[in-house]
C-alpha cells in the first residue's frame, strides 16, 4: 500500500525542536556528524554508555558520586547502571518551581477548572514528607502505597514518599478488594494514603469498606491518611488530609539513594496469575522519562501536559514527569465521555491543553460516532496528540486531521508497564503517516525476530530489545532469582527482551505494531495480528466492540469464532455477518474471515484497558477459569461467564 503523509514538520518547528538542540549540543560536545534521525539513533544504541551519559550531562542531572562507571554488567537482566551515582528524582521536579506557570491544573466531575501553584505543590509535599516521617516512621526503602484517584493528591503523596528515599505503589479505587490486596500485599508496605470514595459516569462509588479490608490485609501498614473523597465521615483510627496539610509545616528535604534503588512498584496486569510487582530504578525512570519527554513528544517550559489515565495504569507515573521539563501538569478525574462522549475534547479547550494523550480506543469511539470536535471545541492550543493503549488504525490517524486540525503532530506510541515509558514513538523530526508509529526511541535497540532469531526489516516478526535500557525493571519485587523476570521477557531468545507484540518496521524506519504475539491469528500458515481484524470490525457501524481468537481442537483444525459487542437496538443478522465477513476478506485475508460470529453482551478488558484474548483462549483450549486467569484483574469481571459458556459448548 503506498504511504499517506498525514503532517510534515516545517523547517521552523524541527529547528525549534528539543531533539534539534540536543544534536546541536551532541556535535559540539562529542564532535558528531549527524544528518539525520536515523543516524542518531543507531549511535545511541551502539554507544550506549556515550548516550547515556549524555543525557545525565546534557538535562544538568544533579547527583553525588561519580560516573567512572556507566554500565555494569551488559547481558540482561543482570545488570547496573551508574552504580557510583546518588539522585533524587523528586529534588529535578522542584528544579522548575516558578511563579510564571501553575504546577498543576485539575479538573474532576465535580469541580471546575482549578491551579495549584508551585508553592502550594512545595507545601503540601512538605508536610505530607513530615507527617510520613514522624508519624509513620517512614525511611529509605520502606514502601508506601496510595489507593487514589487522579487528583494532585497522588502526585503529591508519591513526591512526598520519594523525597524521603521511600518507594511508591499505587491503585485506582476502580479496583476490587482481591486485586488491591493481591498487589500491596507482596511489598509489605509501612503506610497508606487513600480515598474514601470516587465520581465515575455521574455516579459515587462508596469504598469505605474496600479501604478497611484492604488495611486488615496488610498488617505492616501501621498509619493510613485518608481524604475525603465522598460522603463518608473520617474513621477515628484514620488521619485526615486537611489536618496533615496544617499541622505538619516543614522546609521540603531530599534523600538522595543510588541510581539502581527502587523509585515505585508497578505492576503487570494479572490475567493469568498473580501480579507481578515490575519495580524500576530511581535514576532509570529519571533519564528515560528527561530522554522521552524532551526529545520525543517535545515538551517544552510552560506547555500544558495531559494523558487521560487512572493512578493504575503506568501513564500516570510517566505523564506526572512533564514537571521535570517545567511544564504544567494537567490532570481529570472521572469518565472521558461524561457526561458526553467529548469529555477529553472539552478539557483541551477548558485547560488549553498543549499535548494530550487518550487512547486509541477513545479516538476510535469519536470515529464511530461521527464527532468533529473542531466545530464545537477551540483546540488551537494543541500542539501534539499522543495515543497508546492499542494499536492506532490508519482510520483513527485519519480522522485525527480531520476532526481536529490538519496541521497537529500525531504521535502514537508503544510501550508498557515494564519499562514506563514507550520503546517507539514520537519524532519531531519526520512526516506522520497513516497508520504507522514515527520511529524507535533513542537508546532502544528495538528489532523484529523472526522464527529463529534472525532481525528482519519490512515483514513482521517479534519486537524484541537487545541491549539494556536503563528503565528496564530492576527486579520483580521477591522474585530473588530472577526466574519469573527471565520468564516474563527471556523465553523464547537467550539474552533477548521479547516484548510480546508483532511488529514491522518499514523501509522508512516506521513502526507497525500488529497485536500481541501470543494472540496471534494463524491459519494455513498466515499469520496476522488481531490488530487487523479489530481495524475491518471497526468500520462497521452495528458493532461497538469484538473480541477474536484462534484455536487448535483436538483434531488438529483450527477454530476462530469473532465475538461482536453490538451497539445497543442492533442484532446479529445473516445480512450484519455477510457485511462483517466480506469487510474482512476484502480488507485483509478470505484465510481469517471467522469460523463463526457470535454476538456477545459484553468485551472483557483489564483494568489497565487491554483486550483479554489470551486468556479466552485458554478458557477455549480447557483450562478452567480460574487457572486461565485472575478475575479480580478484569475490569468487567462478569463479562467472562459468557466465554465460559461458549467455551464448554465447543470443547
Amino acid at each position: 500500500m503506498e504511504e499517506k503523509v498525514l503532517w510534515t514538520p516545517t523547517d521552523d518547528f524541527k529547528n525549534k525542536s528539543n531533539l534539534s538542540n540536543y544534536i546541536g549540543w551532541l556535535e559540539k560536545s562529542n564532535q558528531l556528524e549527524l544528518t539525520n534521525y536515523e543516524q542518531l539513533r543507531e549511535w545511541s544504541v551502539k554507544e550506549l554508555e556515550s548516550f547515556w551519559l549524555s543525557i545525565l550531562e546534557y538535562f544538568n542531572i544533579e547527583f553525588s558520586g561519580d560516573t567512572k562507571r556507566v554500565l555494569s554488567g551488559s547481558q540482561m537482566p543482570h545488570f547496573k547502571w551508574f552504580p557510583d551515582v546518588h539522585l533524587s528524582y523528586s529534588e529535578h521536579i522542584f528544579k522548575n518551581e516558578n511563579k510564571t506557570y501553575p504546577a498543576i491544573i485539575y479538573k474532576t466531575e465535580r469541580s471546575e477548572l482549578c491551579e495549584l501553584s508551585w508553592a502550594e505543590l512545595r507545601k503540601q509535599v512538605s508536610a505530607v514528607r513530615e507527617y510520613l516521617k514522624v508519624n509513620a516512621g517512614v525511611k529509605k526503602g520502606d514502601r508506601v502505597v496510595g489507593y487514589l484517584t487522579n487528583t494532585p493528591e497522588s502526585v503529591i503523596s508519591f513526591l512526598a514518599v520519594n523525597s524521603l528515599g521511600a518507594v511508591w505503589s499505587s491503585c485506582s479505587p476502580d479496583f476490587g478488594v482481591s486485586s488491591i490486596i493481591d498487589r500491596f500485599s507482596q511489598i509489605e508496605p509501612k503506610a497508606v494514603v487513600a480515598v474514601n470514595g470516587y465520581h465515575y459516569g455521574g455516579k459515587y462509588f462508596d469504598k469505605t469498606e474496600t479501604v478497611e479490608e484492604v488495611i486488615k490485609s496488610l498488617p505492616t501498614a501501621e498509619t493510613v491518611l485518608m481524604i475525603n473523597n465522598g460522603h463518608s465521615e473520617i474513621k477515628s483510627n484514620f488521619d485526615s488530609w486537611e489536618d496533615v496539610i496544617v499541622q505538619y509545616p516543614n522546609e521540603l528535604e531530599f534523600e538522595r539513594v543510588n541510581f539502581n534503588d527502587p523509585i515505585w512498584i508497578l505492576y503487570s496486569s494479572g490475567t493469568t496469575g498473580k501480579p507481578k510487582a515490575i519495580t524500576h530504578s530511581q535514576g532509570g525512570i529519571l533519564l528515560e522519562h528527561y530522554k522521552y519527554l524532551s526529545f520525543h513528544n517535545n515538551i517544552k517550559k510552560g506547555d500544558r501536559c495531559f494523558w487521560y489515565t487512572t493512578t493504575g495504569w503506568m501513564m500516570w507515573n510517566y505523564i506526572q514527569s512533564s514537571l521535570l521539563l517545567g511544564a504544567t501538569l494537567v490532570m481529570y478525574d472521572g469518565s472521558p465521555a461524561w457526561p458526553e462522549i467529548d469529555g477529553l475534547w472539552e478539557l483541551a479547550d477548558q485547560a488549553k491543553i498543549t499535548h494530550l494523550g487518550t487512547s486509541a480506543g477513545y479516538i476510535v469511539a469519536g470515529l464511530k460516532a461521527n464527532l468533529v470536535p473542531k466545530k464545537k471545541h477551540d483546540l488551537t492550543n494543541l500542539v501534539s496528540i499522543g495515543s497508546t493503549g492499542s494499536p492506532l488504525p490508519p482510520e483513527g490517524f485519519d480522522w485525527i486531521y480531520e476532526t481536529i486540525n490538519k496541521d497537529i503532530w500525531l504521535t502514537s506510541i508503544s510501550g508498557g508497564t515494564d519499562v514506563c515509558s514507550a520503546f517507539v514513538g514520537g519524532n519531531p523530526l519526520q512526516s506522520v503517516v497513516s497508520g504507522e508509529i514515527q520511529c524507535r526511541a533513542l537508546g532502544c535497540d528495538l528489532q523484529a525476530f523472526n522464527e529463529v532469531g534472525s532481525s528482519v526489516e519490512n515483514e513482521v516478526g517479534e519486537m524484541v530489545i537487545t541491549r539494556p535500557m536503563p528503565s528496564m525493571p530492576i527486579y520483580f519485587w521477591n522474585d530473588t532469582d530472577f526466574s519469573k523476570y527471565r520468564s516474563s521477557y527471556f523465553d523464547m531468545f537467550k539474552d533477548i527482551w521479547r516484548h510480546g507484540d508483532w511488529i514491522q518496521i518499514t523501509k522508512r524506519g516506521g513502526i507497525k505494531i500488529f497485536g500481541r504475539s501470543d494472540a496471534t491469528l494463524n491459519r494455513g500458515g498466515v499469520r496476522i495480528g488481531t490488530s487487523e481484524i479489530y481495524r475491518a470490525v471497526d468500520k462497521i457501524d452495528e458493532v461497538e466492540d469484538s473480541l477474536i481468537i484462534c484455536v487448535e481442537s483436538n483434531t488438529g483444525e483450527f477454530y476462530m469464532p469473532l465475538f461482536v459487542k453490538l451497539k445497543e437496538g442492533q442484532r446479529l443478522t445473516q445480512a450484519l455477518v455477510s457485511k462483517i465477513n466480506s469487510t474482512i476478506r476484502n480488507d485483509y485475508s478470505p484465510r481469517h474471515v471467522p469460523d463463526e460470529l457470535i454476538s456477545a453482551p459484553d468485551i472483557p478488558y483489564t483494568i489497565s484497558g487491554k483486550k483479554t484474548e489470551t486468556p479466552v483462549k485458554k478458557i477455549f483450549m480447557g483450562k478452567p477459569l480460574e487457572k486461565a486467569m485472575n478475575k479480580g484483574a478484569l475490569k468487567n469481571p462478569e463479562s467472562m461467564n459468557f466465554f465460559v459458556k461458549q467455551a464448554k459448548k465447543f470443547r
